[in-house]
């Protein structure tokens, strides 16, 4: 069957990987679909396709009746003809009659053309989406052919990726005709081929280079828990090992750094802080503030919440650029982390009114209402402006002031008192020892 349909089949099974039972299975829901269109019916019809040659045959099966009862042709054969070609034949035999393709019209045939091609491009396209869904999580490797302002596009094979500008690094200098590592991120269905989107952003990158890198966690002896990352900056990643003879943080850097290293200069300079996992939350908040090195660490057991008391000379290393190592650190931990000087930490906390038990009631609740909640507060107004917001007199403000007073004892205080103290105990010792 010489046909321009007949051409295309051969030429499709040339050029295309399809699967063979699939393509079969095409190719017969086509003619079928073109016989209907001819016939109205395609049920005593059977298409025979040699993938092989790339030939298709289609066979009519009819029942010979007389040549008087002929009613269908398409159905029926009339006896007359039949003995012409087989003189065996008779009334009632089925007969399967070859169909000239030429009779279905160069319209239909044209047109049962285009539907194999466009069956064929959607298996192309299911086939395409398959194979990259499956390696979804893979580093490839790739050529940029195309650069603008919303993606790149990069050849991968035979086919083609696009790296959104959400999935590029934005520090990082992308040239034409370069070759480009990305991990393939996801698979698109589109109207026209399926989209395979890369990226050099993703966290995921990052995870997949130390496996490529560190033999120990490919072979599953050392475990990623968790990556936080922040691209073109710096990466918190947790590990922990299986092996206790094995040091997770150690194997990761390698042998003089070259581990860690590797990956540092595929991610063009990027800080890597690697932590050694802890199942205890506040081991692990603490080391994941690293650079800093924090002196305690508070967990909220209730509010899953931490407070980390860091150095007042470590305040800048613990919040990072812009608050970046703090969002790493929570975002690695899974913990909402407040971050506090010691200085702060270890101050008194300021005295309640409502904690000064020498103050009359009433006294106490004018001050309330007159807007001072803390005895500093009240210290640091000064009597006018006690007497002119609470209406008291002269003598009930210095009496306030007195017993608010009592309750803060300067260094020097302290340390006169300490001193006197001594004296006397001298003194008490000096007499004891006279009168024994």
């Amino acid at each position: 069957m010489n046909t321009p349909i007949v051409e295309a089949i051969g030429q499709i099974l040339q050029d295309k990987s399809i699967d063979r039972d699939a393509f079969r299975e095409i190719i017969e829901g086509v003619f079928h679909a073109m016989i209907k269109k001819k016939y109205g019916n395609a049920e005593n019809f059977d298409v025979i396709f040699n993938i092989e040659k790339g030939d298709i045959e289609i066979f009519c099966e009819k029942e010979i009746v007389d040549d008087d009862d002929l009613t269908d042709s398409v159905t029926q054969m009339p006896l007359s003809r039949a003995l012409k070609i087989d003189d065996d034949l008779d009334i009632g035999d089925t007969y399967a009659e070859l169909v000239d393709v030429n009779e279905f019209g160069r319209r239909l045939v044209m047109t049962a053309r285009q539907n194999l091609t466009q069956k064929i491009r959607e298996i192309e396209k299911e086939n395409i989406y398959q194979e990259f869904s499956s390696r979804v999580g893979e580093i490839v490797t790739g050529e940029i052919h195309q650069i603008n302002r919303r993606e790149l596009r990069i050849h991968l094979d035979r086919y083609e990726a696009v790296m959104p500008k959400s999935e590029q690094v934005y520090n990082e200098k992308y040239v034409r005709g370069k070759s480009i590592r990305a991990i393939i991120k996801e698979v698109r269905k589109t109207t026209k081929d399926p989209e395979v989107v890369v990226s050099r952003a993703d966290a995921a990158f990052v995870t997949r280079l130390f496996e490529l890198e560190v033999p120990e966690i490919f072979d599953s002896i050392i475990e990623i828990m968790g990556v936080a990352r922040e691209a073109g900056d710096r990466t918190k990643i947790a590990v922990r090992s299986h092996d206790k003879r094995i040091d997770p943080v150690g194997a990761c850097v390698g042998m003089k750094g070259i581990r860690i290293q590797a990956v540092v200069r595929e991610l063009g300079g990027e800080k890597i802080d690697i932590i050694h996992w802890s199942a205890d939350p506040e081991i692990f908040v603490k080391r994941a503030m690293s650079p800093a090195t924090p002196l305690l660490v508070v967990y909220d057991q209730e509010l899953q919440t931490a407070t980390v008391v860091v150095p007042d000379d470590q305040i800048q290393f613990a919040v990072g650029k812009r608050g970046q190592n703090l969002r790493l650190a929570s975002e690695l931990t899974g913990v909402p982390i407040e971050p506090i000087k010691e200085s702060e930490y270890l101050a008194p906390e300021p005295l309640q009114l409502a904690e000064v038990g020498e103050l009359d009631e009433a006294i106490r609740n004018k001050l309330l209402e007159a807007g001072f909640e803390l005895a500093d507060d009240v210290l640091d107004a000064g009597e006018e402006k006690i007497m002119t917001l609470t209406k008291l007199s002269v003598e009930q403000v210095r009496e306030i002031m007195s017993v608010l007073n009592s309750y803060f004892v300067t260094d020097e205080g302290a340390a006169k008192a300490q001193e006197s103290g001594e004296e006397d105990d001298g003194e008490l010792n000096a007499e004891s020892k006279i009168e024994g």
